[in-house]
């Protein structure tokens, strides 16, 4: 099989010839180890070409890149007829830190929502189309709906944990305000991003159980993923969430989720769940692991014999996908990739059976 084909296979229910190999478009930089791992099967998952576009007619954005103290910080600013907000983005790798966010004051709840109101979607599906095409058969394309509606506030630029929280005990009526909008908008995505090109769709992730807790979760996410769902099944397409915490706490509540795949799922001994723990806990969804970041420091044998010890704890390897999500240590991350890439294998010719 061609690594997309394989990828496909098992997203789709289907017995591919090996455990599939993945790694996020962002951590695979071009190199003769990274052509090595392609001819070995090796699958970039490449999020980067969107399905539909946002714009927002009536908002003004501009943002200004400058060097401080040898940090690289990026300042953007939004502009609406009902006032302006500012936030602070250091870059980091392939990643950025939040330095300081949207929301800063009671005021800017309606700058918020005008901003949420004023966006507009439209399908560029010529676009993925075309990228699929030319990327060829090492490269997977996903799309997605954003962050969850709730998450959004929890997680992504605008207040960020602490100040949710806060805001969440003292505004809530205002915060559900911004929710509610958010839902709406949500809404107006799922049918764009089903009737798409893409066969798979992550909606949010990087949920905190600790912030949650269960009975949020099941009033103010879940709904989201088997809207998202209903959805998407009417068209053949999958959904999936990224879960790269602890998962434990949340696990009964997941497994009752419309969600086809668990992305980024982490397991021990980086969280609180193994591999076969989460088999038990969702027999039904595609577990798309991200291989333990801790283990990447171990020696080459270590990695490998780590990577067959994960795949023997199961009964079958249907239903599981090997990648990388998360951030590798430099020094480490082609001779680590590598020795799970030779696990793989190992473990596919050690049990012919089950790859039959």
């Amino acid at each position: 099989m061609a690594p997309r084909e394989r990828v496909r296979t098992v997203l789709l229910g289907g017995h591919a010839d090996r455990v599939p190999f993945t790694m996020y478009e962002c951590m695979a930089p071009d190199c003769p180890e990274q052509r090595e791992m392609l001819e070995r099967g090796m699958c970039i998952v490449d999020r980067g070409v969107t399905v539909f576009r946002t714009h927002a007619p009536n908002v003004k954005t501009t943002s200004e890149t400058y060097e401080e103290d040898g940090k690289r910080l990026t300042r953007t600013r939004c502009e609406t007829p009902v006032g302006t907000v500012t936030s602070l983005h250091q870059s980091a790798g392939f990643t950025s830190w939040c330095r300081e966010r949207m929301f800063k004051s009671k005021d800017d709840y309606k700058v918020l929502l005008f901003m949420i109101r004023d966006e507009r979607y439209e399908p560029c599906y010529d676009v993925f189309a075309r990228a699929e095409r030319e990327r060829g058969e090492n490269v997977i394309l996903r799309s997605g709906f954003g962050l969850e509606p709730l998450q959004v506030l929890v997680s992504g630029g605008w207040m960020g944990t602490e100040r949710f929280c806060i805001e969440w005990m003292d505004n809530r009526d205002e915060v559900l305000k911004l929710y509610d909008a958010i839902v709406e908008n949500r809404r107006k995505i799922y049918p764009l991003v089903a009737a798409s090109p893409a066969l798979h769709a992550n909606y949010g992730g990087n949920v905190i159980p600790e912030v949650t807790g269960p009975g949020m979760f099941e009033r103010y996410y879940a709904p989201h993923y088997n809207e998202a769902a209903e959805t998407m099944h009417r068209h053949g397409k999958l959904v999936g969430c990224h879960f790269d915490d602890d998962c434990r706490l949340l696990s009964a509540a997941i497994a009752g989720t419309g969600l086809d795949y668990v992305e980024a799922f982490t397991p021990a001994p980086d969280t609180d769940m193994t591999v076969a723990e989460a088999r038990a806990a969702w027999p039904d969804k595609v577990l798309w692991l991200n291989f333990p970041s801790s283990v990447h420091l171990a020696p080459d044998a270590e990695v490998e014999s780590a990577t067959v010890e994960m795949l023997d704890s199961l009964e079958t390897v249907d239903g599981l996908i090997v990648g990388i999500t998360e951030d590798m240590p430099p020094h480490r991350w082609k001779d680590s990739c590598r020795a799970i890439m030779s696990g793989l294998e190992r473990h596919a010719a050690e049990n012919p059976p089950l790859y039959g």
